[in-house]
């Protein structure tokens, strides 16, 4: 099913105000994830990714302390869960557990104590990735992907990682037409470090937008200009009074920096300040490539970015089905919701790099 999704006009025309702006607008495409069933041959967020049934499936090499996660889940109790939250909160049945899903958390400790019968794995084992985002170019054009590549698929590792106590993600690039035998059975992680490490499947609706820099993004001049509440009075932009001691949390809140999953565009910047990435290879400057994103808007100001599809549901007291509006991936990264993929402008096969902000 064929959905959109428009983001609101914002409130004030930013280069009315700032034209010296202008220049600085860089193309974005917000995917606008929402909970669904896609297919391998659709753009997704933790959906399934037409991967090729002769390539293996991608391992986290790296050391993982399966014994003292303190959250000691397999993806499908997690996906069990998340069904029960939806009809103990849907109106569709109460607490308790349904002889179905009894079966299915049955099933899923005797596959855990089987496994642990012999004692954890290893620290060095490997763990096979989850998928958390395929898109295709045919439906985000600023992919600009290597070759004859149309498709790029993210997945990452269900457990955190140093320094930034993050999933660790791995990026492939493939021409769709040459994956003829798909793999049917991916293998899956037997446990996960944390919940909102297992992206919900969700559709997407790429949205086009012009995207611009964070104020600590800006040069000290342009920082000072949007600074001053009298250029914004002198430019007639209807901003409200109670803006005039910090007009610069106005442009952060309502006009920089798009929120949610998107490709291109500006990063989010919260915990830490701008950080320049340079490509390991050949030392060009890295530039964003895709965000990942707890939340699609933030709450109280930041209800600006809702879609206009979304607002109603938004408004609504509370949450239906156990769902926030907000956060419809149930994706968790970081104590700023957000994660920086960066890809080289030289050559997207050079290795990525990955920021929690």
């Amino acid at each position: 099913m064929v959905f959109v999704r428009t983001t609101p006009p914002r409130p004030v025309d930013v280069t009315a105000v700032f034209p010296e702006l202008a220049p600085l607008a860089r193309p974005a495409i917000r995917l606008h994830p929402r909970p669904g069933a896609p297919s391998a041959g659709e753009s997704s967020v933790g959906g399934p990714l037409l991967w090729p049934a002769a390539e293996p499936w991608p391992h986290c090499e790296a050391s993982h302390l399966h014994v003292d996660t303190g959250f000691r889940e397999s993806p499908d109790d997690v996906r069990l869960l998340r069904r029960m939250r939806v009809r103990w909160h849907g109106g569709h049945g109460g607490p308790g557990t349904t002889p179905e899903e009894a079966a299915v958390k049955e099933r899923n400790a005797a596959m855990l104590a089987e496994r642990f019968a012999v004692g954890p794995p290893p620290a060095d084992c490997p763990v096979p990735m989850l998928p958390a985002a395929q898109l295709y170019l045919r439906d985000i054009p600023l992919l600009r992907p290597p070759g004859q590549a149309d498709l790029l698929q993210v997945l990452w590792c269900p457990y955190d990682h140093d320094p930034d106590h993050k999933p660790l993600t791995a990026l492939f690039w493939r021409s769709a037409a040459e994956v003829v035998d798909i793999l049917a059975t991916p293998p899956e992680p037997y446990e996960v470090n944390y919940e909102g490490y297992v992206p919900e499947p969700c559709v997407l609706a790429p949205e086009e937008i012009a995207d611009y820099p964070d104020s600590l993004d800006l040069s000290p001049q342009m920082r000072l200009m949007v600074e001053d509440w009298g250029r914004w009075q002198a430019a007639g932009a209807s901003v409200d009074s109670s803006y005039a001691e910090y007009p610069r949390d106005f442009y952060d809140e309502h006009l920089a920096d798009a929120p949610g999953w998107k490709v291109g565009g500006w990063p989010p910047w919260g915990r830490t300040d701008p950080n320049p990435r340079y490509c390991a290879v050949c030392d060009a400057r890295m530039v964003p490539l895709l965000t990942i994103a707890s939340r699609e808007w933030d709450g109280g100001e930041g209800h600006s970015w809702t879609p206009q599809e979304d607002q109603a549901a938004a408004n609504a007291a509370g949450h239906c089905c156990g769902q926030s509006p907000s956060g419809p991936t149930k994706v968790e990264v970081g104590s700023t919701d957000n994660m920086q993929i960066y890809v080289c402008p030289t050559s997207p096969e050079h290795p990525h790099t990955d920021l929690i902000q």
